[in-house]
């Protein structure tokens, strides 16, 4: 196929509506880099579960691990990068003079990638005139560690990819007052952003806690996407 008939393909299956398509652009790449409506976050389940299947329920161990204590979960995490911060032992309940054995001792483990939209098959005229919404989606683990667990963070970049021109913000608080052990999800789209966005950084950070044995809060079906574009011809 020429040039133009990749352009015209590419018209005429995003339904574009004679929205500007410059010839700078290599419409061949984008055709087959397919743009909208897929995920764009590589690895997006790195412990191999699913939203639709209850995640499992924690082993306890039969002895207690007299190894040093491990705070980075399993899987492959390929396609991320990862940091683990562990935090300091809460002693502030403790009474004065009273032994403990043990106490829980938590971390946060952070995730995070960067999606580049015209390596995905975007270009600069569509995200700057049209700006599609962006869709943002997460799955994490009701592990009832903590009140706090999970903390989602997405900013759309400019093309230096540190100017944030739009960000949102997550950090929900737990209910430990019932017991519950479920898939939550946190969702948002990104609308009317205004023009410069060329990536999308992803950030999400999930608390797990060793005491006798490690227990993680896991997570999956990290999700962006780029809604179809749909205009009036």
């Amino acid at each position: 196929m020429t040039a133009p008939e990749w352009k015209k393909r590419c018209d005429e299956e995003w339904a574009l509506g004679g929205m500007a398509m410059p010839d700078s652009v290599d419409w061949k790449s984008a055709y087959e880099a397919k743009p909208f409506g897929r995920n764009l976050l590589k690895n997006p389940s790195p412990h191999g579960l699913s939203k639709d299947i209850p995640p499992p329920e924690p082993e306890m161990p039969d002895a207690p691990m007299h190894s040093p204590p491990c705070f980075e979960p399993e899987g492959d995490f390929s396609g991320w990068s990862t940091n683990t911060e562990v935090l300091p032992c809460d002693t502030s309940g403790i009474p004065a003079g009273v032994v403990v054995c043990a106490l829980p001792q938590n971390s946060w483990f952070t995730l995070e990638q960067t999606v580049d939209l015209k390596a995905e098959g975007l270009w600069e005229k569509l995200l700057d005139d049209f700006q599609p919404e962006i869709m943002i989606q997460d799955w994490y683990e009701e592990s009832q560690l903590h009140e706090s667990i999970y903390q989602l963070q997405v900013k759309l970049l400019g093309a230096d990819k540190s100017s944030v021109i739009a960000e949102h913000s997550v950090k929900p608080s737990e209910d430990l007052s019932t017991y519950s052990h479920t898939w939550k999800e946190v969702s948002h789209v990104f609308s009317g952003y205004g023009p410069g966005v060329r990536y999308i950084h992803f950030l999400h950070r999930l608390k797990n806690q060793f005491m006798m044995s490690f227990y993680s809060t896991s997570f999956t079906g990290s999700s962006v996407m780029i809604k179809p574009v749909k205009t009036s011809s």
